[in-house]
């Protein structure tokens, strides 16, 4: 697999503190890659170097020649009394042909509001329009920075189904942040936990037919999100001074027919 984004010993400090500790990771083309993490594990750090905003304190990160980028931050706040349309929103800072940002907003599952005002939007509608914007850098890799914070359990299950679409209609990978530890998306190709430094990797179990995943989540997930669970064989102290486990991890539920794949532990 050839990486349109790779670290290598991937380490960044601010002050005397480690935020990131010799992390490895790689995003080939077409992939889905999920990070989960507690609060303060460094994810949105991850995200900010990928995407060249924090240099590193030590290692590399190579990207493929040309990499086009396209970025989907947790949120964004807009002056409610600022009168402009989502159109208008999608034009800026450079201009864009109106009929691209049609595009894009059909492409992101929002069509007919490019009229609407961007203060009158659901958060749901916002954070179509937000992946709509994009969307219009024609990006090779996409990057999520829990874009579903304050969307209900069906919003956010519907965003992410429109994220799988894409990959499907346009090929470009897509790396996102979840900040829920133990809810990923069952569409992800990998999933990795972060804690500082990577605990573990590996592929989540599809588990939409288990009868205990619909009672926890209902049937309108419609498969998106699977349980993720750690089995701890040692601990050790990981930046910080917490103790993180390494271990392989499986999909919930294993007693199900479906969930015989487990996950690969990662150093």
């Amino acid at each position: 697999m050839t990486a349109l984004i790779e670290t290598s010993g991937l380490t960044i400090r601010y002050g005397g503190a480690t935020i990131l500790d010799r992390v490895d990771l790689g995003i080939g083309r077409g992939e889905i890659v999920t990070i989960v993490g507690p609060n303060g594990s460094g994810k949105s750090t991850l995200l900010r170097s990928l995407l060249g905003g924090v240099s590193p304190s030590r290692g590399t990160i190579r990207r493929a020649p040309g990499l086009r980028i396209g970025y989907v931050p947790q949120r964004l706040v807009l002056d409610p009394t600022l009168p402009i349309t989502v159109m208008r929103f999608l034009g800026l800072p450079t201009k864009v042909p109106s009929e691209a940002r049609v595009a894009a907003l059909e492409a992101a599952g929002v069509p007919g509001i490019g009229e609407r005002q961007m203060a009158a939007l659901s958060g749901g509608q916002f954070q179509r329009v937000m992946l709509a914007r994009a969307i219009l850098e024609k990006p090779d890799l996409l990057i999520l920075d829990e874009a579903t914070a304050g969307l209900d359990q069906i919003g956010a299950a519907a965003f992410y189904q429109r994220i799988e679409a894409l990959r499907t209609e346009t090929g470009c990978a897509i790396l996102m942040v979840s900040h829920d530890l133990h809810v990923v998306m069952s569409a992800s190709d990998r999933v990795i936990c972060l804690n500082g430094h990577v605990c573990c990797e590996g592929t989540p179990e599809v588990v939409a037919e288990a009868p205990v995943y619909r009672a926890l989540f209902g049937e309108g997930t419609k498969g998106t999100f699977a349980l993720y669970r750690h089995k701890h064989d040692h601990e050790h102290d990981h930046v910080g001074g917490d103790a993180c486990s390494h271990g392989p991890a499986e999909a919930l539920p294993a007693a199900d027919a479906h969930a015989g794949r487990q996950s690969e532990a990662a150093e």
